[in-house]
């Protein structure tokens, strides 16, 4: 009996021991899986959620700029993220920086070339404006440490209604200014000043419309401006060694036989050059000739 209980105790150990095992295990887990979407949402923030049934018009706005395993993968990636989720790409210039480059020999023919380099990529991006929050918690899972996140929402309601107003005001002294001009403009003179200040009324009517499509255009499509990069990275490569001059050189012989050669065509020229003052040597000899023969007399 003694030696049943005995291990009936041993069990119920045993199977205590089991459980909090496999409870410290669960709250492991748990708590690596709140860091990951803790880490997951770092970047988003409320400022990029568009708020149903609201007044308000703002225009949004994020600057990003982190590290990642693999600029041209991540760059890929988000460009495929943001395509799925109805934005596009505006400019995108991704490009190597070298920051060193040794070259080694390690033969008479061959050498080792060593490049270290960065890899970077500058992106904009545009997204529909109710996507903002998503498409950032997408680009997100690309980042492997954040340098900064600064997201903006400028509420630009007023500035909407400002310009609405004005347009208005402007399309009804356009109308004015037209109807005086065709009721009243009888001189030449009066009939361009009318015309010039129509011009600038339209002008002006013109202007708030623009302004007033490329902010609800800024509204409708948030802008993103990314800056992308990675570690350090170290290519080598070996290449064909350059030669040395020297051993590009012909041989002692073939150096002889070329110098009595060339000593050889500057007697051959020197000969030609004497030839060609024939006149002035027969004139020279001649005059000494001459002087040695008048000198006896």
């Amino acid at each position: 009996m003694k030696t049943i209980a005995k291990l009936s105790l041993a069990s119920l150990v045993i199977l205590a021991l089991l459980f909090s095992c496999k409870k410290s295990d669960g709250s492991v887990g748990e708590e690596s899986a709140d860091y990951a979407v803790a880490d997951s949402t770092i970047v988003s923030s409320s400022a990029a959620v568009e708020k149903k049934d609201s007044k308000q018009k703002f225009i949004r706005t994020a600057d990003l700029k982190f590290k990642v395993r693999n600029v041209a993968k991540s760059t890929y990636a988000i460009e495929n993220a943001v395509q799925k989720f109805g934005g596009f790409v505006t400019y995108t210039n991704l490009q190597s920086t070298i920051h060193e480059q040794i070259k080694t020999k390690i033969s008479q023919d061959s050498t080792l070339e060593t490049t270290k380099y960065i890899v970077e990529n500058n992106i904009t991006i545009r997204v529909p404006n109710t996507q903002l929050d998503t498409v950032i918690k997408t680009i997100a899972k690309q980042i492997d440490f954040l340098d900064f996140r600064v997201i903006k929402a400028d509420d630009v309601s007023l500035k909407l209604l400002s310009n609405q107003l004005a347009q208005k005001r402007s399309a009804a002294t356009e109308k004015r200014v037209a109807k005086a001009i065709d009721d009243k403009g009888k001189k030449i003179n009066d009939i361009i000043d009318a015309e010039k200040t129509l011009a600038n009324q339209k002008e002006a009517n013109d202007t708030s419309v623009i302004d007033n499509l490329s902010m609800q255009d800024q509204i409708n499509f948030s802008t993103i401006t990314l800056q992308l990069y990675q570690n350090e990275t170290i290519k080598q490569e070996i290449t064909a060694g350059e030669k040395d001059s020297h051993e590009y050189k012909p041989h002692l012989g073939i150096q002889i036989v070329d110098s009595l050669k060339n000593g050889w065509y500057i007697l051959e020229e020197i000969f030609v050059f004497l030839l060609n003052l024939w006149p002035l040597i027969l004139i020279t000899i001649g005059g000494l000739m001459l002087y040695k023969k008048y000198k006896k007399n």
